[in-house]
């Protein structure tokens, strides 16, 4: 479904990303780890169009994207959430995720200025279907409460309430459970493995390692850039370079 060959990004003097390489197979959960610093939310960036990459070829479906604009990749298929949630202030968390299915729109800028009947027709669609999703992940009851007065994991749940509104195909998750704790990291597995579950396709940044070695099918590790490895989680675990990069060598 997703193909990244040779992808290279340099911020002056800092190598973010370089020469990176590898796929991701429709169905799969695959993980993206490395210590800070590694250019995961660099990778991520460049995928989704917010980054230009100074060389590389980014394929989605068969298509090369790497030159798109975000809201065209968007409406290509691929949605993401962010390492630092990035929610609509005065809105309410079902308004939030209605914005989310702004790419399933048909009505333009006058239709909905003159607030015309197809656009009414449309809005209470999309209300519907953003109402269903947040029920989906389990916030339903939180429809009409101020998104940003919620707690930290109540909003993590509106961002992927979100993100899976404009019903895409490959889903980018930027650390999901950055900020949060046990029971909530546990909550957040099992939506992305329900999300796996509808069809769609999931790519995952995170630093939790227990939730990366039970939801994801393979993993993919950068360190300073570069890819060091790549496998199932098995293998990872075991992998000599990588145990260095996490642990340090032996002397340490």
């Amino acid at each position: 479904m997703l193909e990244i060959n040779g992808l290279n990004r340099r911020f002056g003097g800092l190598q973010a990303v370089k020469d990176v390489s590898f796929s991701v197979r429709e169905g799969q959960i695959k993980a993206v780890i490395g210590p800070n610093g590694a250019g995961k939310t660099t990778l991520f960036n460049l995928i989704s169009g917010y980054l230009r990459a100074d060389s590389g070829i980014t394929s989605f479906m068969g298509k090369q994207i790497q030159t798109m604009a975000p809201h065209k990749i968007a409406r290509s298929g691929i949605s993401r959430t962010f390492q630092h949630i990035r929610l609509f202030h005065e809105m309410t968390a079902l308004e939030n995720v209605m914005v989310g299915r702004h790419t399933q729109s048909s009505s333009g800028f006058i239709a909905g200025m003159f607030s015309l009947p197809g656009t009414r027709t449309e809005e209470k669609r999309i209300r519907n279907r953003a109402l269903e999703i947040m029920d989906f992940i389990g916030i339903a009851d939180l429809a009409d409460t101020d998104a940003t007065s919620l707690a930290f994991g109540q909003q993590r749940g509106v961002e992927l309430a979100r993100a899976l509104a404009s019903d895409p195909k490959l889903m980018l998750l930027d650390e999901p459970a950055a900020g949060l704790n046990m029971k909530e990291t546990a909550e957040v597995a099992v939506q992305i493995t329900k999300i796996r579950d509808l069809g769609i396709t999931v790519l995952i940044v995170e630093h939790d390692m227990s939730l990366v070695m039970n939801i994801s099918d393979e993993i993919v590790v950068l360190n300073y850039g570069e890819k060091i490895a790549e496998g199932l989680p098995l293998e990872i675990q075991k992998d000599s370079e990588v145990i260095k990069v996490y642990l340090g060598d032996e002397d340490a």
